[in-house]
């Protein structure tokens, strides 16, 4: 079979394929501690699930507009006023098959074949392979003093006559890091100045610790909504956990929420309207879910932190929001695939090397499950890469003995 160049040059997802490992190795009886997963183990809100069903029971289970439910739209400009302060109408929005289906509507609609986007380092594994699949070029930006921030310096000597992006993810996955607003209104103001779009991808923007909020990215320009470079990303996965229910919108401008709903029409058509019930239902309901949600996964950090900072040669920043760590295995060994690789053999834990991230000598891992699977993991990490750990450990039924 010949496939076409540009599908060949795209690569897998490294996350989706560790779901699958993690899979198929628990379904061989291996007792698998998966630190690798990007979902948070709560359920869906009893009420988005009521709904749902409420739905899926009436049996009208049909086409629904191309741009999204209008009830589910109001309850997005009504989430948009509440969280980020400015007003906005149905017409500024759309919703998608997630976040990630989001974005990609987002790039199709305005890179051009040799656009450049740059996307700052550590990032998400997915962006780089969506700005190539419109034939675009990502422009990788890696702080120079070695944090998890760059400075504007670094963003500006990547520009070019060629940039039409920035995309910007804070909270960060894989980091956990916060952008300081500092930052963020000068990326703000060279993205309007210089005529570049930012993206914003929030969708970790309310899974922030230690009391801190998110300052809304709309907070750094004058500009209306119709008028402005800022182009929000978001959705329910991280925040409600609903990760299955795939519902993720953009905020933008009429205009450009026209075009992606054309792009939207002829390929997708329409959202599942039993997600869409349910996704109105999150927004509009309760919301102690996910306080409960920020809670456990702060006492999670805490936890992985302080195991980490015991393995002799590692070296972590603190997260401050997602439930994402990336410390620095480098003193161990340099190859993060070569170091997870080992982890999943000698340790069955699952974690996914940093330098899918461009972060090479890391390893991501992720906090998101329950508190007692997570310390379990970490357990397994020490006593693996610890040499003063004791000679065995009990692995799931099997009692594994050092011998590297």
């Amino acid at each position: 079979m010949e496939i076409s160049k540009l599908a060949a040059s795209i690569a897998e997802s490294p996350t989706v394929k560790l779901n699958a490992e993690a899979i198929k190795l628990r379904a061989q009886g291996e007792a698998i501690v998966h630190l690798g997963v990007g979902e948070p183990k709560n359920k869906a809100p009893q009420n988005a699930v009521a709904r749902a069903v409420e739905k899926l029971n009436s049996g009208e289970i049909k086409y629904a507009p191309a741009d999204g439910m209008p009830s589910l739209k109001k309850a997005i400009v009504q989430y948009t006023e509440k969280n980020y302060g400015r007003t906005v109408d149905a017409a500024n929005i759309i919703v998608s098959d997630g976040a990630k289906h989001s974005l990609f509507n987002l790039l199709y609609a305005l890179i051009n074949p040799g656009d450049q986007v740059i996307i700052l380092a550590p990032y998400w594994v997915s962006y780089p392979e969506m700005v190539k699949m419109m034939n675009g070029v990502p422009v990788i930006v890696k702080p120079s003093d070695g944090s998890f921030c760059p400075s504007i310096s670094d963003i500006e000597k990547a520009i070019t006559e060629s940039t039409r992006a920035i995309i910007l993810n804070s909270p960060n996955n894989p980091s956990g890091a916060v952008f300081p607003d500092e930052l963020v209104a000068k990326i703000v103001d060279l993205c309007e100045k210089k005529n570049i779009y930012f993206f914003s991808d929030d969708i970790y923007h309310k899974l922030v610790f230690d009391g801190r909020m998110i300052t809304p990215v709309y907070s750094f320009t004058k500009k209306d909504i119709e008028s402005t470079n800022v182009v929000v990303i978001n959705g329910l996965s991280k925040t409600y956990g609903m990760t299955g229910f795939r519902i993720g919108w953009v905020v933008g401008s009429r205009q450009l929420v026209k075009v992606m709903t054309n792009i939207q029409s002829q390929s997708t058509t329409c959202n599942s309207p039993i997600c869409q019930v349910a996704a109105e239902a999150a927004l509009t309901g309760d919301q102690s879910c996910v306080n409960e949600l920020v809670a456990a996964m702060q006492a999670n950090r805490d936890m992985v932190v302080k195991e980490l900072k015991l393995i002799p040669g590692v070296k972590v920043a603190k997260p401050e929001g997602t439930f994402y760590c990336l410390p620095d295995f480098s003193a161990i060994n340099k190859d993060s695939m070569v170091l997870a690789e080992f982890l999943l053999k000698k340790a069955l834990v699952i974690t996914v090397p940093g330098r899918e991230f461009g972060a090479e000598g890391h390893l991501r891992i992720s906090y998101a499950g329950a508190a007692a699977e997570v310390a379990e993991g970490m357990a397994r990490i020490k006593w693996a890469l610890d040499p003063n750990s004791p000679r065995e450990m009990q692995i799931g039924n099997k009692k594994v003995v050092r011998d590297w």
